[in-house]
């Protein structure tokens, strides 16, 4: 094992996210705009308060998702490289007559994920506060520690301007993407896309199913009331060294991401699978190999 992935399974690891796009929304009309926008309830967020959301097209499908934070006078959203423009540009499409300036600040603001099974103790030796409720910040001298992690293993994102007293391993991409891949935790850009219906997905923590009318809701919700996917998002198993390659399909799944995991000496995988093959433990094969349902 090398000392990044060690560390992202048994104590903490830095992981550098700078290039992730971050935006920044002031002006009155700030949290209605976004609310009417995303999947998650938006207008009741408060100052220290924070949630996970989708941004949909008009066939519910999935443009971006984001992490949106409250501030006193703003509101920021913080979201993944491959959508920084993307996203940028759908939510400046809709302000109209609305009184909202969105700034893109992504250069300015730098993101340092610190995450493990030992994150809260790492940042506690380094005199950071430690925010309890997922998706909630507080200030670290000009610092912002939200509880949000990448990977799955648990921790916390870092918003500063540039330096950090944390003395830790580095994980690589590399390093992270196993570890996010074994934790069953997706990516946008990789595992989400606009192939994609939210429930697809099984990212639910993203949905408020009672907020109202947003751009993308209806289809959401017939989703919802019909129950009519034919697919989820699932962790899988397979009894092989040799990673499968994204697209490859069987009858049963279809593979988004994979990796050899040497904590499980398998292969790691993410998958969408066809609804009767999707309860955990389900077997299959897979390319001459078993794959398992977790």
């Amino acid at each position: 094992m090398t000392n990044g992935y060690r560390a992202l399974r048994e104590t903490a690891a830095r992981i550098d996210l700078a290039a992730r796009g971050k935006f920044r929304a002031t002006g009155e009309d700030r949290a209605r705009l976004l609310h009417a926008m995303c999947t998650n309830d938006i207008e009741h967020l408060r100052p220290g308060q924070g949630c996970y959301a989708f941004f949909l097209n008009a066939q519910g499908r999935i443009l971006a998702d984001a992490n949106i934070l409250c501030f006193d006078d703003h509101l920021v959203i913080d979201t993944e490289p491959e959508t920084r423009r993307k996203l940028f540009e759908h939510l400046e499409r809709y302000i109209i007559a609305d009184d909202v300036l969105l700034e893109d600040i992504t250069e300015h603001l730098f993101t340092t994920a610190v995450e493990g099974p030992g994150a809260a103790q790492a940042l506690a030796r380094a005199g950071a506060p430690l925010p309890e409720a997922p998706y909630s910040w507080l200030k670290w001298g000009d610092r912002i520690v939200a509880r949000i992690d990448s990977t799955g293993a648990g921790g916390f994102f870092i918003f500063h301007s540039g330096g950090l007293p944390l003395e830790l391993d580095a994980a690589t991409p590399e390093e992270a993407r196993i570890v996010r891949i074994e934790n069953g935790r997706p990516r946008y850009g990789e595992e989400i896309s606009e192939r994609f219906l939210v429930q697809e997905t099984g990212q639910l923590r993203g949905v408020h199913f009672q907020k109202g009318c947003y751009l993308g809701q209806e289809i959401v919700e017939r989703v919802r009331s019909q129950a009519k996917i034919h697919r989820l998002l699932r962790r899988l198993e397979i009894d092989t060294q040799e990673p499968p390659p994204p697209g490859a399909k069987t009858e049963q799944a279809e593979i988004m991401s994979a990796a050899f995991s040497p904590a499980l000496g398998k292969v790691a995988a993410m998958a969408y699978v066809r609804v009767p093959f999707s309860d955990p433990g389900t077997q299959f094969p897979f390319g001459g190999a078993l794959a398992v349902v977790r």
